[in-house]
């Protein structure tokens, strides 16, 4: 039948229908190219920006690049045979990298699933505060890592709590956004039913949305994990201690100690490899039940 509508329809209509769509279409490409044209241009200008500002020229010392990566492997390559002794030797601050993580991790993510909670349609305790408490998260995630820590550094001194209060501020903020999202497509009948019979709110929350969201509060936590383990790492460079902190004193140091940053550089790689391993493992086995 809808051959037959189309074979009967006025052919100036038609051919009107076919210039319309067309002209969109050549509306939209053109407002594509105009804005690819606008990220190069924006690209170009702000490397010329940075180019002019640097020390040296980028073109220039792009030659250069791998010279310290060639003196690092050279030494650490000559000095082969104490690797395992240095490994040894910084195996704590590897440890300490890692309770950074864990422990900004678990008071990111608890402070992210209230936050989730407070500002998602439906669930809320108090409705008119959602915004309020979305930007809050917004708040803790624009602000880097590092811009806190430093703060953080100036009032409290060097070590492993600047670190940690950094990384559990960004992670609250960032796991907060997530764990809404995910609240969002919670069934709400279990939760009716518990207001019915009087449950509190931290009733319908806990024995209502939490058990629906689990698996993926705790996939995005893994994650999270994860990624804290390497801003941990970061942030030893501004002296918030842990694997970071030796690292850059190897580096600053030069030549003589290029073995220790190779052996940092081990660690560090295979932490890495190793937690992305085994949180991607647990996270396939959460979200799609992979028992395999």
């Amino acid at each position: 039948m809808s051959d037959t509508t189309l074979s009967r329809a006025d052919p100036s209509h038609v051919a009107t229908i076919q210039s319309s769509y067309m002209a969109e279409v050549q509306r939209r490409r053109l407002y594509g190219g105009l804005t690819l044209l606008i990220f190069v241009l924006l690209m170009v200008s702000g490397f010329m920006i940075a180019d002019d500002r640097n020390a040296g020229g980028f073109w220039e010392g792009l030659s250069q690049v791998g010279d310290y990566p060639a003196e690092v492997l050279s030494e650490a390559w000559e000095k082969r045979a104490d690797l395992p002794g240095l490994l040894v030797k910084y195996f704590p601050a590897l440890i300490e990298t890692i309770n950074i993580a864990a422990v900004s991790t678990l008071i990111g993510a608890a402070a992210g699933l209230v936050l989730s909670l407070l500002s998602t349609r439906g669930l809320a305790r108090w409705p008119r505060l959602i915004g309020l408490f979305r930007r809050i998260m917004d708040i803790m995630r624009a602000v880097p890592e590092i811009v806190i820590a430093l703060v953080l550094i100036f009032v409290l001194g060097g070590g492993p709590v600047p670190a940690m209060i950094a990384i559990a501020i960004h992670t609250a903020g960032a796991l907060g956004k997530l764990f809404s999202e995910v609240a969002e497509n919670a069934d709400l009948k279990p939760v009716e039913g518990l207001a019915s019979t009087g449950a509190t709110w931290g009733q319908r929350m806990w024995l209502g949305v939490i058990p629906q969201v689990a698996p993926n509060y705790l996939s995005y936590g893994l994650l999270r994990f994860e990624i804290n383990i390497r801003a941990s790492a970061i942030l030893g460079f501004v002296g918030a201690g842990g694997l970071g902190y030796e690292l850059r004193n190897s580096m600053a140091w030069g030549p003589g100690r290029f073995d220790e940053a190779a052996a940092i550089f081990l660690l560090l790689f295979g932490t890495i490899v190793f937690f992305d391993q085994l949180s991607s493992r647990y996270r396939n086995r959460l979200t799609e039940g992979d028992r395999t």
